[in-house]
């Protein structure tokens, strides 16, 4: 498969709404293939995904995210929610072997919760790029309410909700006007 730069930055968009074609569950398997080979500090992998198609989950998912955007979460034949598991330290024996690392996070909240950010947030932007490299569009979304999607969809569980991001085939006719950048001069230092 030919990726270009243009596919996955300069020519890809914030999708608003979707096309009805389906996602399969091949693809989001492929996806996530990709996705897991992006690096973390010490290969924490906090992320945990979970990709709410169903009419069911839907509805739970709609009851947790602003009302701007519940349109796009409507049209979208996909939204992943990416959470951030805070005992990902517990997988560290097996993800990063070389030395005891789960000693550094075992009783250390405040690296916990830094680690499980930084990481679960790298992990969501690598979704998007295989989102990308395999044809899809996404839409990342911070308007949401985080207790209520830790209630819905990881009840019971140690992990917490990062971010939201609709995935499938963009409609066109749904794209806002191409938003400017920071150029390099303004965002960038060369010390």
């Amino acid at each position: 498969m030919q990726i270009s730069t243009e596919q996955l930055f300069t020519d890809a968009r914030t999708q608003n709404g979707y096309q009805d074609i389906p996602v399969g569950d091949d693809t989001l398997r492929e996806l996530y293939e990709l996705l897991k080979w992006g690096p973390t500090s010490a290969n924490t992998s906090p992320a945990r995904f979970q990709f709410v198609r169903s009419a069911e989950a839907k509805a739970r998912l709609m009851e947790c995210v602003a009302p701007g955007n519940q349109p796009k979460v409507a049209s979208a034949p996909v939204t992943a929610i990416i959470g951030m598991d805070m005992a990902f330290y517990e997988q560290l024996p097996r993800l990063f072997p070389h030395v005891d690392a789960r000693a550094w996070f075992v009783g250390n909240d405040a690296l916990i919760q830094a680690t499980a950010f930084r990481n679960s947030s790298l992990q969501g932007a690598y979704l998007m790029m295989a989102a990308r490299a395999l044809g899809l569009g996404c839409g990342p979304m911070s308007g949401f309410d985080a207790g209520k999607l830790d209630a819905a969809f990881w009840a019971g569980t140690t992990v917490k909700t990062n971010f939201v991001c609709t995935l499938g085939h963009g409609d066109p006719s749904k794209l806002m006007p191409r938003s400017p950048r920071l150029g390099f001069d303004e965002a960038c230092q060369l010390v």
